[in-house]
């Protein structure tokens, strides 16, 4: 049950009446009296809440940062009129700020034995599944003085997927990919690439790549062109430990790592490479294998959307037995993990011989803008102690970096913007380098 305003307004207005003209109890019962009568007449002739029925429709799935709609059917089974306000709760961060008040309230009329649909709109602001509250309806009296209230639970999930903002980096990665797969006139020779056919011998080309054979066979002088090679193998690990916390910017360290793993999905897929996924800490957190071209990414984003960082130090050692069991061939292994001097030192070096005599290793990081402006200011006080700190922080990294080379592993250290094209960027270059 629940009271209105405008209640509250007769009762304080009838307190005056019988203050002033009617003092004593003769007033208080000739005025409140019929005010209880009329609330117990507007509670009996408001429509049942506890009856009525919902079901819902609409997205299961929605990119961060875009829009979902979601469908609420109210069925009224009773034989009175509802009038009613629905409360369509859902976790805080499915607003947009400012608006969870009006875009999860809603006002409706429903006949007898009909049904009405609403639509509730939401703006995700997190990643990750988001599951649908209780439905709280208020079912108002005709005289609008009292109400019946009741909840119910309407489940429903919306899984909010990764944005996957580096697919503008995709064209241009792709047009240098053509180049590398003897798709345009530039063909290449070198280290690990495959043969690709043969054709007439055009002043410049390297003399090493003529076919002595071929051109033996025919009147014109024959010269083989080659292509990287394919069907190579890639695991892309993404640490999901404490480290992977830490906010840089707007965004989480580890939804930095995700977009970047995505971009480097996508392009391998079109350079017909094998992509595969692993989210470790001190146990599998999920992994991806095995998927087709066509079917990669909407597997990775769906598994990526629920990943949440966990706040325990990543087992290192654990990591790299996981890794060795879903790579036992020679294979490309990506690590997104932090630089930080502490967790590399004690957990990742010892185990790096593990991986470098049987795989490619490439570390890469995510780096925070904010150290490199503070290094950069001067002018206060407080400034240059700033920037002392972050040359310190700049001096560690580059110290650990190096330290990760000289056990022959790649290192990429870049800001969230940067990572996902300078990743992608080396992978290119150990495709054409033919290291894969």
């Amino acid at each position: 049950m629940a009271i209105t305003g405008r209640t509250a307004l007769i009762a304080a207005l009838g307190a005056l009446l019988v203050g002033f003209l009617l003092p004593g109890w003769t007033g208080l019962l000739a005025v409140e009296l019929p005010l209880l009568f009329a609330i117990l007449y507007d509670l009996g002739r408001a429509a049942p809440v506890r009856k009525l029925l919902f079901t819902r429709s609409g997205d299961t799935s929605v990119r961060l940062g875009e829009s979902a709609q979601v469908h609420l059917t109210i069925t009224n089974p009773s034989g009175r009129r509802l009038r009613a306000d629905l409360r369509d709760a859902w976790p805080p961060s499915v607003w947009a700020p400012g608006t969870e008040f009006s875009a999860s309230r809603h006002r409706l009329v429903v006949p007898a034995g009909e049904r009405r649909r609403l639509t509730t709109r939401l703006h995700p602001t997190r990643r990750g599944d988001h599951q649908a509250a209780r439905v709280t309806v208020r079912s108002y009296g005709p005289l609008g003085l009292a109400a019946r209230q009741g909840s119910h639970s309407v489940p429903w999930t919306v899984r909010v997927l990764p944005p996957f903002t580096s697919r503008k980096h995709l064209p241009a990665r792709l047009s240098r990919l053509r180049e590398l797969d003897g798709r345009t006139s530039v063909l290449t020779r070198g280290e690990g690439t495959e043969f690709d056919s043969l054709r007439e011998y055009i002043p410049g080309d390297d003399t090493r790549s003529i076919d002595w054979r071929a051109t033996a066979r025919q009147s014109t002088v024959a010269v083989r062109t080659w292509r990287p090679e394919r069907d190579r193998r890639i695991l892309t690990v993404l640490d999901t430990g404490r480290t992977s916390a830490g906010r840089v910017g707007d965004v989480p360290r580890l939804d930095a790592a995700m977009d970047a793993a995505l971009l480097l999905a996508a392009l391998a897929a079109r350079a017909g490479d094998r992509f595969d996924l692993l989210a470790y800490d001190r146990r599998v957190r999920t992994t991806v294998r095995g998927r087709t071209a066509h079917d990669l990414l909407p597997s990775l984003v769906t598994a990526m959307a629920p990943l949440e960082p966990a706040l325990i130090e990543s087992d290192a050692r654990g990591m790299a037995s996981a890794i060795l069991r879903n790579a036992p061939q020679h294979s490309l292994v990506v690590l997104l993990t932090g630089l930080d001097p502490s967790p590399v030192e004690e957990g990742l070096l010892p185990v790096l011989p593990l991986l470098t005599q049987r795989h490619t290793v490439v570390v890469a990081s995510v780096a925070d803008p904010r150290i490199e402006e503070m290094a950069a200011s001067r002018g206060t006080l407080d400034s240059v102690y700033q920037a002392a700190a972050a040359a310190r922080t700049q001096s560690e990294r580059l110290h650990t970096a190096a330290r990760l080379r000289r056990h022959g592993v790649t290192v990429v250290d870049a800001t969230p913007a940067e990572l996902a094209p300078a990743l992608a960027d080396t992978y290119l270059a150990l495709k054409a380098a033919g290291r894969l």
